[in-house]
């Protein structure tokens, strides 16, 4: 139940201060990451504590870390309460080392990046990203990755 002076914030007013669109605040409350009320007349409104919420969802989202991983870690904290600075150096670390893997990734191919022409079909024998190894050279010749995700 929240507290009697929690102050609430309609979405126009949330999206422009959390700096996102109101049909983003719709979004992320289906995916179950925020959550707002039903006024009296129906109209939806959000703590401002959501504030905090967005930023933390935003910060994650720019190093690349999913919304169904954010929704996970977000639920972790007790009583749905925003997560304070001590909660986002406990969840960020967790994201270490699959952040650390994307980065020696990319500077793989940031390296190699003139050797690639991006989609894998001409350089599976030294594509960093779509055949590292060559993994795929021993299904035999041509393009292995025609309509996979990814490829």
């Amino acid at each position: 139940m929240a507290a009697t002076d929690t102050v609430w914030l309609r979405p126009g007013q949330l999206a422009r201060r959390a700096g996102v669109a109101v049909s983003t605040l719709h979004y992320y409350e289906g995916l179950g990451i925020i959550a707002s009320r039903r006024t009296a007349g129906g109209r939806r409104e959000y703590r401002r504590e959501t504030l905090r919420v967005i930023a933390f969802v935003r910060a994650a989202q720019g190093v690349g870390v999913s919304l169904e991983r954010i929704r996970a870690a977000l639920a972790t904290l007790p009583d749905g309460r925003p997560p304070t600075r001590e909660d986002w150096a406990r969840l960020s670390s967790a994201w270490r080392d699959e952040l650390d893997e994307r980065i020696e990734r990319l500077v793989a191919l940031r390296d190699r990046f003139s050797d690639c022409i991006g989609c894998g079909c001409l350089s599976l024998d030294t594509c960093p990203v779509s055949n590292p190894g060559d993994v795929l050279g021993g299904d035999g010749p041509g393009a292995r990755r025609l309509g996979a995700p990814g490829g």
